[in-house]
């Protein structure tokens, strides 16, 4: 019994472990398109901006997440040839581009560069929803019911929730700042066209293993592979599969989101009479 109970524990750290990699990485994506969309859309709240920003710095610091910054730098040191006489106009850079995103075209400018930055990455938010294969693994791994019922499903349950809601959210904040100049009628169709790319994203990454970044490190192969490869029948039935999942899990967290966020209102409200 001991040493069935020593093994079955060996299992699940083991598990645990494994796992650990990809949800920490996940989440830390996950969470970056959430934290833009506070400055790119919500400017009123910048208190939880900064916190948020200080929360997803931190959360960069995890050592599942700075294994893949080293390898980012490596990448940009080997492509990157650097002479001395080059120094002086690099170190310009950083100064002359603080001056020009305090302009009024350099603030359009960052808006706009932000917004790519927040849509490229969007995906990774509902890219979770197709972690759950490696749940059937970690069933296989451990045949316990109580370990998989009491440990493994809430601790998928949080992942996946918490990935999905920072889409939620991003859409939320998106669809605000569309009101507020006066383009309210545009949310749905915003909303709809979302689905739509992200459900290609998601396709990307998790059939073709594109990532984020892969919009810069190697556009052309995003461009001619990536569209080659979702022009036939089965990725377009995923697609659509992805596109139709996304759209009513999206409806459901956005109504019980602004549900929550307004029911406090409503129990300060005093009563008529």
């Amino acid at each position: 019994m001991k040493a069935d109970l020593i093994e079955l524990i060996d299992k699940l750290l083991q598990v645990l472990h494994i796992n650990n990699q990809w949800m920490v990485w996940n989440l830390f994506l996950a969470f970056i398109p959430l934290v833009l969309s506070l400055f790119l859309f919500r400017p009123d709240l910048k208190r939880i901006s900064i916190y948020s920003l200080g929360f997803l710095a931190f959360f960069a610091c995890f050592p599942q997440n700075t294994l893949y910054f080293k390898t980012v730098a490596r990448f940009i040191i080997a492509h990157t040839v650097v002479k001395p006489v080059l120094l002086i106009p690099l170190l310009l850079i950083i100064p002359l581009s603080i001056w020009f995103a305090r302009t009024p075209v350099g603030r359009k400018a960052s808006w706009w560069l932000g917004f790519i930055v927040f849509f490229a990455f969007l995906p990774n938010a509902p890219y979770l929803l197709t972690d759950i294969i490696h749940f059937i693994d970690d069933i296989r791994t451990i045949q316990s019911i109580w370990v998989i019922t009491l440990i493994l499903i809430p601790l998928y349950f949080l992942v996946i929730l918490a990935g999905f809601q920072a889409y939620v959210i991003s859409l939320i904040n998106w669809g605000y700042h569309l009101q507020s100049i006066g383009k309210s009628q545009l949310i749905l169709w915003m909303e709809l066209a979302t689905h739509v790319l992200c459900a290609v994203g998601i396709y990307w990454g998790r059939f073709l293993r594109f990532n984020s970044w892969d919009f810069v490190t190697q556009p052309d192969a995003l461009i001619t592979k990536g569209i080659e490869e979702i022009l036939g029948k089965q990725p377009l039935a995923i697609i659509a599969i992805t596109f139709f999942v996304l759209t009513g899990l999206h409806l459901l967290m956005k109504r019980v989101t602004l549900g929550f966020v307004k029911e406090p209102k409503r129990l300060t409200t005093p009563k008529a009479g």
